[in-house]
């Protein structure tokens, strides 16, 4: 397993994280991920930390907590070998004040995390959204008090454009509050929006990519291809599901899965091992999340380290998954000799 700074931070994580949103299975959304209980997610565990796997994120909404739970049941008694990430923001209960990132939330929610997780500190702890309502000044300054009282050890974010993190950046550096180290993104060959304000912006400010989502909500998989059917047990054809994620026209999703068939033939590996591969070698990522909802699954994704794809390899896939860049970006392009950050 490989080891990469979080960002501008001192903390070392795996380049591979695995996430816990389909641990507890509670209703439709989180069912349509998995439902694995204590004994599968301990063994999920012990497969991840025998391969180097060193961190598990986690949410306060993954299975209205019940992801949390067993994610503490099943690190009970290594709790000091792992890292812990986990996230609040979102609605957690039907109070006005249980949504958001106000002191009173947070502080809330990181008491109730830590109570789920049965420990006493969070590694990362991540604002899932913006809350646009609560000023920055507040949330980071509830954030610096939960650090100083041991209870957090590193920020990040999730979910915010640009201006967001860039703002929140500069009120930590103008009055001396903790300093989000990570961006957990959205971002995958199929859905590269990433790279055009949010990983310029990484680059600049040392904020290291946690990924989320990297096979594009189950299309990287390698079981969608163009003429054939898609498979009944894809999440994205259970009527329960109530998370198809962005849509990706069909063309566009063959044509990068036709090169992802082109390099597994040149590799011998699996269509997600290269999906994964090709995203650690992006500028700014540190981690890439991935699930599992078995051992097999989880297997085939820890095969995605320990290799790289070629550059011309990389270039084929770029080329494959190339999208016309929106304005600013496309005139920036104009003018690399002073501004290179566009990084498709």
């Amino acid at each position: 397993m490989e080891y990469r700074q979080l960002g501008g931070a001192g903390l070392k994580v795996s380049v591979l994280s695995l996430g816990t949103g389909t641990f507890g299975g509670s209703g439709d959304l989180f069912r349509s991920w998995g439902n694995s209980g204590v004994e599968e997610a301990t063994r999920l565990i012990d497969i991840c930390l025998e391969a180097g796997l060193n961190m598990f994120d986690s949410a306060d909404i993954y299975s209205s907590g019940l992801a949390e739970e067993i994610l503490g049941k099943a690190l009970k008694g290594r709790r000091d070998t792992v890292l812990i990430s986990t996230k609040a923001t979102f609605r957690a209960g039907d109070g006005p004040n249980d949504v958001g990132s106000s002191r009173h939330h947070l502080i809330r929610s990181v008491e109730a995390s830590l109570r789920r997780l049965d420990t006493d500190y969070i590694d990362l702890f991540q604002l899932h959204g913006f809350d646009a309502l609560t000023p920055i000044e507040e949330t980071l300054g509830a954030l610096d008090d939960l650090v100083r009282a041991g209870k957090i050890r590193y920020v990040g974010c999730s979910n915010f454009s640009g201006w967001h993190l860039m703002k929140s950046l500069a009120v930590s550096e103008k009055y001396g509050l903790p300093r989000y180290v990570a961006n957990q993104a959205y971002y995958s060959l199929i859905s590269r929006d990433y790279e055009w304000e949010l990983m310029p912006l990484g680059v600049d400010q040392k904020v290291g990519a946690v990924v989320w989502s990297p096979l594009g909500w189950g299309r990287l998989t390698g079981k969608i291809r163009r003429g054939a059917p898609r498979p009944q047990s894809s999440r994205l054809n259970e009527k329960a599901s109530t998370d198809a994620g962005p849509q990706v026209a069909d063309e566009y999703l063959f044509k990068v899965v036709d090169a992802l068939d082109e390099v597994a033939a040149q590799t011998g590996k699996s269509v997600p091992q290269i999906a994964l591969n090709w995203l650690l070698q992006r500028p700014t990522v540190s981690t890439v999340i991935i699930g599992a909802r078995n051992e097999e699954q989880l297997r085939q994704n820890l095969g995605a380290v320990g290799w790289n794809l070629t550059p011309e390899q990389v270039a084929r896939l770029d080329l494959a998954s190339a999208l016309p860049a929106p304005y600013p970006y496309w005139h920036q392009q104009g003018f690399s000799e002073r501004n290179p950050f566009p990084c498709q």
